[in-house]
């Protein structure tokens, strides 16, 4: 390979990545697409607490953080452009250890807050003694 092929190659492949990227980024419909999407992903958790509309607070605590996953999915495709074919697949295992890390504090937290109130009871009304 010369020179002269070796440098067209390259101004080829340089355009090609260019093109890549300046899709990468998003344009302004994409990014109100993904701001539409996270003020409707606040606003129907927020409705479900203060209307009360599902029955059980179970139900609603599920729905919420189910809510919350989707809503940091959303934020990361839409606002911080990951996706399958970006950076050799390294953004889709960003994405992937995103919601292992989401569901693992989602559920913790869930957890520690069902426990809270029984491991937090003083003695005397564990027992009954007065």
């Amino acid at each position: 390979m010369n020179t002269d092929t070796h440098a067209a190659h390259a101004g080829d492949h340089h355009h090609g990545d260019s093109h890549a990227q300046a899709h990468a980024h998003g344009s302004f419909s994409t990014y109100m697409l993904g701001f539409v999407l996270s003020v409707v992903l606040t606003a129907i958790p927020f409705w479900l607490v203060m209307s009360g509309a599902l029955p059980s607070k179970q139900i609603t605590a599920l729905v919420i953080m189910t809510f919350a996953v989707v809503q940091i999915v959303v934020h990361m495709i839409y606002f911080l452009h990951m996706n399958t074919t970006s950076e050799n697949g390294w953004s889709m295992m960003a994405l992937i250890f995103t919601i292992v890390m989401v569901v693992i504090a989602l559920s913790g937290s869930l957890w520690v807050m069902n426990h809270l109130n029984s491991n937090m009871m003083p003695i005397h009304q564990m027992t009954g003694m007065k």
